[in-house]
């Protein structure tokens, strides 16, 4: 039996004055430290108050808060009551906070108070209480035990899309985020005298099992910075002298660029950076060490498999074009359209096996099946090829995700929300080349003859109903889209190099 708790009370027990977290406290412009001791007794405490509120096991629980200490206890509070935590974008529509709270079927919603109204909104619609954290509301006797749960019970539901249909809950288990924390210990060597920061939502899998689980596992302490600003991850990395640093390529692009103040002295005790998330420029990687003689060590993995897949070798160092090896309780396998593997640099579909590969996704055994093998084989959709040394180089995605500064942004889930205007007869939503987030959302769309619909109509469309990262920024119309003889949209023919010249007319007009 085991439960994610054991880490922290683990290291409560052996070591309970070290820092377990940094970061913004609910305080307005507050910063706090909290000790191993410290936190554990919060989540207990937070624990004992839920499963009052009448909390059982099993429960699904929605999480919606920035990345500050609370929510850790919030978190870790949920697992101590045995229940499973869904955590959302912070910056979640009403209709998409609904959406996940009845496909879910959740018996509470958990909201930072500093966040609008859509969650409370969607919580009062669905009939779910909710319960604000932060400003200090919650308090009571730390008198719960905590639950044990059998290593393959899910402990968190994570919602993730692939390029049809509605977003899926991945389900990750207690064994899962357990086995992140170690795999990301040996990758990263940590100890509990690293000092690991990050600007990443602990709502998504990088932050949440790669960052925090490994912190906790290892003993570290984490700091945390609610929103990226590359300034404010230079003054952390001065203030707690980090040793550990996690973002994905737009936040390196950033600090590269950032104020001339950032210099090699403030990266000195820095001993390994993570990047994720998205493929990482080998130019940034290089411009990155040059300026502050700091290497940037990439990964691969997803939501399915708990963020861990690849990593780049240590002792080895970083490999132009390559996200690494497996890691450790992890097996690649690059395989070709018939399912047998692929000879060295040749390109075919890669497949991910091991002990954070997820338990399925919630309710939806079709989709589960389509990706999961009987062996525990993940049908990742992306394509990529093994070098003689075994590590992966990732080619393409075959699925059609954009990934807009670390979001993934899933143009189904877009084209769906703009398919229902009513002057709206087709639309295609693809991602382009963006010098500052990797990709941007475009959209070309086909109106009704009549119509008279702007491009800002459709941005105000698509801003009342979807996060603001997922809101197409480069948007054309045309005539006709490009289809095959079934009658399907063939996104390859349509002209990126418009839309690319679109969005960067777009931002020459922008004082």
């Amino acid at each position: 039996m085991a439960n994610l708790f054991d880490p922290v009370r683990r290291h409560a027990d052996s070591h309970p004055d070290t820092v377990a977290i940094r970061g913004e406290s609910s305080v307005p412009g507050g910063y706090t430290a909290w000790t191993y001791h410290q936190l554990r007794s919060a989540s207990i405490n937070y624990a004992t108050i839920l499963i009052g509120s009448g909390l059982r096991v099993g429960d699904r629980v929605l999480l919606i808060a920035p990345s500050v200490p609370e929510f850790v206890v919030a978190y870790m509070g949920i697992q101590v009551a045995g229940a499973v935590v869904v955590p959302v974008n912070t910056m979640s529509t009403r209709a998409e906070v609904e959406y996940v709270l009845n496909d879910a079927k959740c018996a509470l919603v958990i909201a930072w108070y500093g966040l609008g109204p859509a969650a409370s909104s969607a919580a009062n619609a669905c009939g779910v209480p909710v319960r604000t954290l932060g400003l200090g509301a919650d308090s009571g006797p730390a008198s719960t035990e905590v639950r044990d749960r059998d290593p393959e019970d899910t402990a968190a539901i994570l919602y993730t899309s692939g390029t049809t249909g509605r977003p899926k809950g991945a389900q990750l288990t207690v064994r899962n985020l357990l086995s992140a924390g170690e795999i990301g210990v040996a990758c990263s060597r940590s100890t509990r005298t690293d000092r690991t920061g990050t600007a990443l939502p602990l709502f998504h899998v990088f932050g949440q099992a790669s960052v925090m689980m490994t912190t906790f596992t290892a003993g570290g302490s984490l700091s945390l910075l609610s929103r990226f600003d590359a300034a404010a991850m230079t003054a952390m990395l001065r203030r707690d002298r980090l040793t550990v640093l996690a973002g994905v390529p737009t936040m390196w692009n950033a600090m590269l660029h950032a104020a001339d103040d950032t210099d090699p002295a403030d990266f000195a005790q820095l001993r390994i950076a993570i990047s994720g998330g998205a493929s990482l420029p080998a130019a940034v990687t290089q411009q990155f060490e040059a300026r502050f003689g700091c290497t940037i060590l990439e990964g691969y993995g997803l939501t399915e498999t708990t963020a861990f897949g690849t990593f780049t070798d240590i002792d080895r160092g970083p490999k132009v074009g390559s996200v690494g090896s497996p890691t450790p309780l992890t097996r690649i396998e690059v395989r070709d359209e018939a399912g047998d593997p692929c000879p060295p640099s040749t390109v075919g579909e890669i497949f991910i096996r091991g002990a954070t590969v997820m338990k399925g996704y919630w309710e939806r055994p079709s989709d589960t099946a389509a990706v999961l093998d009987a062996d525990g084989w993940l049908r990742t959709g992306d394509l990529g090829t093994t070098d003689a040394d075994g590590d992966l180089r990732i080619v393409d995605r075959a699925k059609d995700l954009i990934i807009r500064g670390g979001y993934n942004v899933y143009p189904s889930e877009v084209e769906e929300t703009l398919f229902a205007h009513p002057d709206i007869i087709e639309v295609a939503v693809i991602g382009i080349p963006d010098d500052h987030y990797g990709e941007e959302v475009a959209t070309v769309v086909v109106r009704h003859p009549a119509s008279t619909l702007s491009a800002d109509d459709v941005s105000t469309w698509a801003r009342e109903r979807l996060s603001a990262y997922k809101i197409p920024r480069v948007i054309q119309f045309v005539d006709t889209l490009p289809k095959g003889a079934t009658g399907k949209i063939l996104k390859r023919s349509i002209d990126r190099a418009s839309l690319a010249q679109a969005a960067s007319d777009k931002r020459r007009e922008i004082p």
